[in-house]
């Protein structure tokens, strides 16, 4: 969709630009009703967003303000407001199934006799078996640890970045010191220990183990904290814009019954992290090799 976009963009000599919103509307209407579970876990952060974005050619987007303003907008202030006098749109692209405005009462073809402006609706897209793929099976493959199937419906391996943060220095007493990257709330389904590569740190991406979760033997702050253990570097990082990039999943995450256990179990995941690279390189397969460096 965002290939179709950029390139009737440059035909017509228009500006290839994405809307967006902040917070996700599902998110704003949790809170409103002070259900905070109904508020869907997001895929990306907003600046991966925007990073993907820039990617594939996007060189505007525009991020509005989800909030009680634009919740009770009716869907023609919306074009009028957004779209015509906020835009200057000359040509939209939206999904078949795309709704907009207060009670979602807007739809395509109000934008096509409201807008002036050409609109094209594009299809749902579908993977191989010709299943319709959407962010909820993002989510659900994410909570499940399926990295190749998310891998498939996005289009790359899910990553996520951050600055590199101190932490409680504990990995560093343990034999495993990390590099720790904060997770904002509910950013993402995927828990658990992974091999990462991450960009960022070198001229090539450096190969680690990561924890994604809430650390249960260590703390019961239930904050949500991405740790990653390098192997075979040790720089001063901190402070760096970095981007993990995931893999494959190891286990679960797991509370231990002391730290001598949890150690234990660190040795293993790195163990089982060098063997999978090392067979990853012994079949050319090594994804390092073909990965850019870019944030």
């Amino acid at each position: 969709m965002l290939t179709r976009l950029v390139s009737a963009a440059h035909r017509r000599n228009l500006v290839p630009t994405v809307m967006t919103f902040e917070p996700h509307p599902r998110e704003y209407f949790a809170r409103v009703h002070q259900k905070p579970e109904l508020a869907p876990v997001r895929i990306s952060s907003l600046r991966d967003k925007i990073q993907e974005l820039a990617k594939v050619g996007v060189e505007q987007v525009i991020v509005e303000r989800f909030d009680q303003r634009l919740a009770s907008m009716s869907a023609e202030t919306f074009i009028d407001e957004l779209l015509v006098a906020g835009l200057d749109t000359r040509w939209l692209l939206v999904g078949d199934d795309f709704r907009f405005g207060a009670k979602r009462s807007g739809d395509v073809d109000l934008l096509r006799r409201h807008g002036g402006f050409e609109v094209l609706s594009m299809d749902s897209i579908t993977d191989r078996e010709g299943k319709r793929v959407s962010s909820t099976d993002v989510r659900l493959a994410l909570a499940a640890g399926d990295l190749d199937r998310v891998a498939e419906l996005l289009g790359r391996r899910y990553h996520m970045s951050g600055h590199i943060v101190h932490g409680l220095k504990l990995g560093r007493d343990l034999g495993f010191p990390t590099i720790n990257l904060r997770v904002p709330p509910a950013s993402t389904a995927l828990k658990g220990i992974f091999t990462v590569l991450v960009h960022g740190l070198a001229h090539e991406p450096v190969e680690g183990v990561a924890s994604l979760g809430v650390r249960p033997t260590v703390t019961d702050a239930n904050r949500m904290l991405l740790e990653v253990h390098l192997l075979d570097f040790n720089e001063n990082v901190y402070g760096k814009l970095v981007r993990v990039e995931f893999l494959k999943k190891l286990r679960d995450e797991a509370h231990f019954v002391d730290l001598p256990t949890l150690v234990q179990a660190i040795a293993g995941d790195v163990e089982q992290a060098r063997a999978c690279f090392a067979a990853l390189a012994q079949a050319g397969a090594h994804p390092a090799r073909s990965a850019t460096d870019r944030i």
